[in-house]
């Protein structure tokens, strides 16, 4: 099986981000369990984790996966991939848990870049929905869901 690692525009307005880089310093990427390759045993850092953009007139809906690579690492790769810098909105997983400095460091950046529309599904803690609902209102996600942009 081949992995792309490479972005790939899949229509006129729909990119896949292919392997997503490190661009944060406190989204650094850790082991999430192992896999087998060349007869031994190794740490799975997850580097196939990618997302999807999605191109507007008004910016970028990214939609994510489990965000192991972290979602701000992912929101910057898809501006670079798209040449957009304006984010209007996330929906998937943000792959946070914690009440810690990850997690007021990502609320910090969806601030700074005026991300408005968040639909934080599977991979976030209710904790975590919870405190970023203070800062930024947090939109349910659940089977049916339409987002109209």
């Amino acid at each position: 099986m081949n992995l792309q690692k490479e972005p790939i525009k899949l229509t006129n307005k729909i990119w896949y981000l292919g392997e997503i880089g490190q661009y944060t310093a406190f989204e650094e990427r850790e082991a999430i369990g192992e896999y087998f390759v060349n007869n031994q045993w190794e740490d799975d850092y997850v580097m196939d984790d990618t997302a999807m953009a999605y191109e507007t007139d008004e910016g970028l809906f990214i939609i994510t996966g489990c965000s192991h690579s972290g979602i701000c690492n992912i929101c910057e790769h898809a501006k670079k991939v798209t040449g957009t810098n304006k984010i209007l909105g996330i929906l998937g997983g943000f792959h946070l848990f914690d009440l810690d400095e990850r997690l007021e460091k990502t609320v910090d950046y969806f601030q700074n870049n005026n991300i408005a529309q968040l639909y934080p599904s599977h991979c976030v803690s209710f904790k975590a929905k919870a405190y970023i609902n203070q800062f930024i209102t947090v939109e349910e996600v659940g089977v049916g869901l339409e987002v109209n942009i």
